[in-house]
């Protein structure tokens, strides 16, 4: 079993920055893709970004890249969501997800993660 924790969410003005951090625990962590997704209300749950085990791929949404960087430290666990350049239409809650499947599939879309955080909530002003 596998427990993913976010934290780092909050309110923040335009164009401000937040970094995500998502702690896991439960099994080795270091193999395995980890991904971002986020769901605004009324919305379906989307993909953010991704990142393989080795740190070596990411893969970001259009509308979130140049903006956003995904990174890991495998030593601690913990996979990092570093936004910057905040838009309103960012507001969403953002999931933190470990699949035992490649980053790049994570990318095709949330069916079928192996487990999920319960999401850490970001709300940007205008």
């Amino acid at each position: 079993q596998v427990q993913l924790v976010e934290s780092g969410g909050g309110l923040v003005q335009a164009g401000g920055s937040l970094r995500l951090s998502c702690a896991a625990s439960g099994r080795t962590f270091s193999r395995n893709a980890m991904g971002w997704f986020r769901q605004a209300p009324g919305k379906e749950r989307e993909f953010v970004a991704a990142i393989s085990w080795g740190a070596g791929s990411t893969y970001y949404a259009d509308s979130v890249k140049g903006r956003f960087t995904i990174s890991r430290d495998n030593a601690k666990n913990t996979v990092y969501l570093q936004m910057n350049s905040l838009k309103p239409e960012d507001t969403a809650v953002y999931y933190c997800a470990l699949d035992s499947n490649t980053a790049q599939a994570m990318s095709r879309g949330p069916g079928g993660m192996d487990y999920w955080g319960k999401g850490t909530l970001v709300t940007v002003s205008s």
